[in-house]
């Protein structure tokens, strides 16, 4: 008797929205292990490795968690028992794939450290039958911090499969139409909810070193273009681009943000509104970084107003280019 060949799924096409990551809980220890998998990855921190996981194993990873854990706390979603970027990717993807109704279209989500990971969720989806892959890391500007080290784990896990699916990377998308309307649209909407009127518009991104920036990193240069093209819709108001979020001694890309804060009050720009274009979701670096710290700060220094514009989240206009994003690749 002839055997039967298993079934197999096939035919379909499927779809990976990828952010950064997040602690599963607010815990020391998922705290300690979300970062360990995170400041070891080697395009994050770019030193030698043996002398970095020194460092990293005796030092970060015994005094650090407690800080990051703290500010964690002060975003965490209790009431979900998640952080905020999880909520957002998760809706995001919910959205994108009612909007993308396709039988044989499926969307999921990812984290690049964390839960769930790339690995099991490209798994999954060649399980149900994806012989294409389109992945969307959810970097509006690339870096090798970020969307590079996406592709990096993408590849990992293709290289252990058997049957590979077709793939497709959307790289960036910093300058596209619909990214820059929507964040128009998202501050102008803050605008017309706050009291005051902002005499700055600060654009706060995720700082990288310097000398990634030196060795060929686009990433400063796309930033600078989605300031630029801002600035270009809105028109009467100014906006200076800043970097957030440095680790270590060495030099990061320049504005700081935090210094920055402290330093505009002087200049008599004491009414600010902040924005951070190169975030999908909201999460600790706009929630506690910025809306919290930085505003705080801020008014120390002798500011008066301070607001922060959302990330663009689950807003509809931010569906609709996630949308447009992947049926220009599928």
């Amino acid at each position: 008797m002839k055997e039967e060949h298993p079934p197999i799924k096939f035919g379909k096409t499927g779809v990976l929205l990828i952010n950064l990551g997040t602690p599963d809980s607010t815990s020391w220890s998922d705290i300690r292990k979300y970062l360990k998998e995170f400041l070891s990855d080697r395009r994050v921190i770019e030193v030698n490795p043996i002398i970095w996981q020194i460092i990293l194993n005796l030092f970060i990873l015994t005094f650090r968690p407690s800080k990051t854990a703290k500010a964690y706390k002060e975003i965490w979603m209790k009431d979900k028992n998640m952080s905020p970027l999880l909520y957002y990717t998760k809706k995001q993807m919910e959205k994108t794939s009612n909007y993308l109704k396709n039988e044989n279209l499926i969307i999921d989500f990812a984290m690049r450290y964390g839960n769930p990971s790339i690995k099991s969720k490209i798994e999954k989806l060649q399980l149900e039958g994806c012989e294409n892959l389109v992945i969307l890391p959810l970097y509006p500007q690339y870096a090798a911090a970020t969307t590079a080290t996406v592709c990096d784990e993408v590849y990992r896990t293709l290289m252990k499969m058997r049957w590979q699916p077709s793939l497709k990377i959307i790289p960036h998308y910093e300058s596209d139409p619909l990214y820059i309307e929507a964040l128009v649209k998202s501050i102008n909407k803050k605008i017309s909810e706050i009291d005051w009127k902002p005499d700055l518009i600060l654009a706060s991104y995720h700082g990288i070193p310097k000398k990634y920036f030196d060795k060929g990193d686009p990433y400063h240069c796309y930033c600078h273009k989605t300031t630029r093209l801002i600035t270009e819709k809105l028109n009467s108001i100014e906006i200076k681009t800043t970097f957030q979020s440095r680790f270590g001694p060495q030099k990061w890309l320049q504005p700081y943000t935090d210094k920055t804060l402290e330093e505009l009050p002087k200049e008599g720009k004491k009414n600010v509104l902040a924005i951070c274009p190169g975030f999908s979701s909201d999460c600790v670096e706009t929630l506690e970084e910025i809306l919290i710290q930085g505003k705080e700060s801020f008014i120390e220094s002798g500011g008066e107003n301070f607001d922060m514009v959302p990330c663009l989240n689950d807003s509809d206009d931010h569906i609709l280019l996630l949308k447009n994003l992947i049926e220009k690749h599928i």
